[in-house]
């Protein structure tokens, strides 16, 4: 450290006492720091989360549509007669913020077993880097497209990352690339997917968490068949960037790959002789020359862009990325059997041609319709694999589990503790004061989980930016049985996926009705909360009856209820302009409204029945078979010290398995609309099981990428069902 001139300590002493931020000059005079060029933002840290919450496996995908007992043959060694992975690393799809995701990673007990599977060898993540993106998404219903609304929880990510500009976004960067660079394997690298916006910002970003020195390549993908508009004094974008660096230039795997010339050239053999270049002469003397067919592939790849024509691998999301541009960088930087991960994974392309390559991997991202597009994709892989007689690997979908208080609402790390305390207290007073005045309920005190009442019912409000989880649900249940509370109503923007109907039963069981409702968009609405246009819908209801055959039991879907707002057909009947159309879902039915150039409004319903809702369903026909464990962590024990050594050290962590008191949803068939084929079977294939009581348990996701269960108790061999 440079010595301090008697002026400067002086300086130093005055602004501290005027609480005033020292001149940027004293950074480098009071603290040693070699880096001679650094990316400053406006609330730059070096902190980076450390929580680790437990991760709750809620759907597990064996093997896809397992109808027959010899369809398991392919591998005899893997799959029990049921279709189930009996060993070995299962693949992993988790929903939630890809922070958390990764402190739980990198800090939990799944780090030991990423690290028994060789570690974790290549991450590739294509961060939504377009500063306009919203998460909003198109859905086709018939020949009409309807823009779904992000939901709250997605809003609020994009409004504390990219909707604040480039610092809040290089910030969210920071932190998760820090998070990265920790769980990859020494012999690791990573590939970010960016474009011209963000590219020099996210270069400098990886340096200093990478080094420069592990800098490998700055990748053009040349998409060759974009569409260009007129553009205004400057040349058509037609590329992307892909930054790619390694953990340790002295470890990493790297292979040379070729792709076939579109013609064949002739070419010139030569060898190095004196570390020269010397053409290939044959006995004549003359030249050898050989015919090129393929082309070492260097860092500008011409690979097309995926368009709406595209009815093979287009699913219509925005983000998408043609399968075979990531297939090119998992052949050259891993080999079969290696760890890879996408912590972005949209609709799940890396986690895709990780499969078809025999690659293991996890996948992340915030969206639940992201999640719900991915598990399609998936299972989708799996059957193709599956048909070819190649081997392919179960995969799990994932919740984050219990979450710390202070992520409910976002207070400000930075903040001393007192002021972390108040802030907390400000933001959830303000949020609960917001809801229960929209729900038109009364608040109440001197509860843990209850904020107000109506009509003879507690209301239970869920945090903002987060699902309402298990645990949540059940904390509301303790406080219910302390108290004596039988009726309750739970609201929440999101619930976790797989939380019900089990949670819900083990409710009532004890003697409490449990009402969960959504809260809708337009709670933030004042004038719509002052007109009483706020309306909490009930969460989705199926009904399914069991077909029976002997010992074989089929499912039949026969109902789906929902009911979701967004927007409403008056409001689109006001605002609408002559000559347009909008469409609006309107307590569970989704309506065009149109006005022509006379002002006269037509509105076409074009949900005409409840199967029109569904996306794709599934089926656990033995449900309660698989119990959902997680590792929670044990409090260490005190070392003693040993005379002369350091003081009494904490042992090394600890964990151990605890049963969570729920289920596993087994994935044993599925029936789903892709882009290509939009039918769907409704009566499942008949499953032989053996003779007495069972649960079957039967998954639906709509169209939004919602997901709803119920469970049917049935007796095989007698042909009844209890619900």
């Amino acid at each position: 450290m440079a010595r301090l001139t008697e002026q400067e300590q002086q300086d130093v002493i005055r602004f501290v006492e005027a609480g005033k931020p020292l001149p940027d000059k004293y950074r480098f005079l009071l603290f040693e720091d070699k880096r001679e060029v650094e990316l400053v933002w406006n609330g730059k840290t070096d902190e980076v989360c450390n929580v680790v919450l437990p991760f709750q496996v809620i759907e597990q995908v064996d093997e896809p549509r397992a109808e027959k007992p010899q369809d398991t043959a392919l591998q005899a060694g893997l799959f029990d007669a049921r279709g189930r992975q009996l060993k070995g690393w299962t693949n992993k799809l988790i929903w939630g913020d890809n922070k958390l995701i990764l402190s739980s990673l990198k800090n939990g007990p799944l780090r030991e077993e990423i690290e028994a599977q060789g570690g974790l060898k290549l991450i590739y993540i294509d961060p939504p880097f377009d500063v306009g993106a919203d998460f909003s998404m198109d859905i086709e219903i018939g020949d009409e497209t309807f823009t779904k609304n992000p939901s709250i929880i997605e809003e609020i990510a994009y409004r504390d990352t990219w909707g604040k500009g480039a610092d809040s976004f290089i910030a969210m960067m920071n932190e998760r690339l820090s998070l990265m660079h920790g769980l990859l394997a020494e012999d690791g690298c990573i590939f970010v997917h960016c474009d011209w916006r963000v590219s020099p910002l996210l270069r400098m970003v990886l340096g200093e968490i990478f080094g420069a020195k592990n800098f490998q390549n700055e990748i053009y993908w040349y998409y060759y068949n974009k569409l260009h508009g007129a553009t205004k004094r400057v040349f058509p974008r037609a590329t992307d960037t892909i930054l790619y660096y390694v953990k340790n230039r002295a470890q990493y795997s790297f292979t040379h790959i070729t792709e076939p010339r579109d013609t064949p050239i002739k070419k010139l053999k030569y060898s190095f002789i004196g570390g020269k270049i010397v053409n290939d002469k044959d006995a004549q003397g003359k030249t050898i020359t050989y015919l090129s067919t393929d082309r070492q592939i260097d860092n500008v790849w011409r690979i097309r862009c995926l368009q709406p024509a595209d009815q093979k691998e287009w699913l219509g999301y925005p983000t998408q990325k043609p399968q075979d541009l990531i297939e090119r960088i998992i052949q050259a930087t891993t080999k079969p059997g290696d760890l890879v991960a996408d912590f972005f994974c949209g609709s799940g392309s890396c986690l895709a041609a990780a499969e078809m390559y025999g690659r293991k991997w996890i996948g992340s991202d915030l969206g639940k319709f992201a999640i719900h597009t991915a598990r399609k994709r998936l299972i989708n892989a799996q059957r193709v694999l599956k048909a070819d007689g190649k081997d392919y690997r179960a995969f799990e979908i994932l919740n984050l589990g219990k979450y710390e208080r202070q992520h409910f609402v976002g207070v400000n790390p930075n903040l001393r503790e007192a002021e972390q305390a108040a802030q907390l207290a400000k933001k959830e007073a303000d949020f609960l004061d917001l809801i229960l005045n929209a729900y038109r309920a009364e608040k109440t005190t001197g509860f843990a989980t209850f904020h107000g009442k109506k009509a003879g019912r507690l209301v239970s409000i869920g945090p903002v930016n987060l699902p309402v989880t298990r645990l949540y649900v059940e904390e509301v249940i303790a406080e219910c049985r302390q108290k004596r509370i039988t009726r309750v109503d739970i609201l929440g923007f999101e619930f976790e996926m797989g939380l019900f109907p089990n949670v819900l039963q083990d409710a009532a069981a004890k003697g409490i009705d449990i009402a969960p409702k959504y809260i809708p968009r337009e709670v933030f609405d004042n004038r719509a909360v002052e007109k009483s246009q706020v309306a909490f819908h009930d969460v989705s209801y199926i009904e399914v009856t069991p077909r029976f055959d002997g010992n074989k039991v089929a499912v039949e879907l026969t109902d789906f209820n929902v009911f979701y707002s967004q927007d409403s057909v008056k409001q689109a009947e006001e605002s609408l302009k002559d000559k347009a159309s909008k469409i609006v879902v309107d307590n569970g039915q989704i309506v065009k409204v149109s006005k022509n150039a006379k002002g006269i409004i037509t509105r076409e319903r074009l949900t005409q029945s409840w199967k029109d809702w569904i996306d794709y369903w599934a089926v656990d026909f033995d449900f309660e078979n698989k119990k959902e464990i997680i590792r929670k962590a044990v409090s260490p024990e005190v070392n003693p010290s040993l005379s002369g050594m350091e003081p009494d050290q904490m042992g090394l962590e600890t964990y151990e398995e605890v049963w969570t008191g729920d289920y596993i949803f087994e994935n044993e068939w599925q029936s789903f609309r892709t882009k290509r084929d939009r039918s769907l079977e409704f009566t499942s294939v008949y499953k032989e099981c053996l003779p007495g009581r069972r649960k079957i348990a039967v998954k639906v996701v709509d169209i939004f990428g919602n997901d709803t269960m119920t469970i049917v108790e049935v007796n095989i061999g007698s042909g009844k069902a209890k619900r």
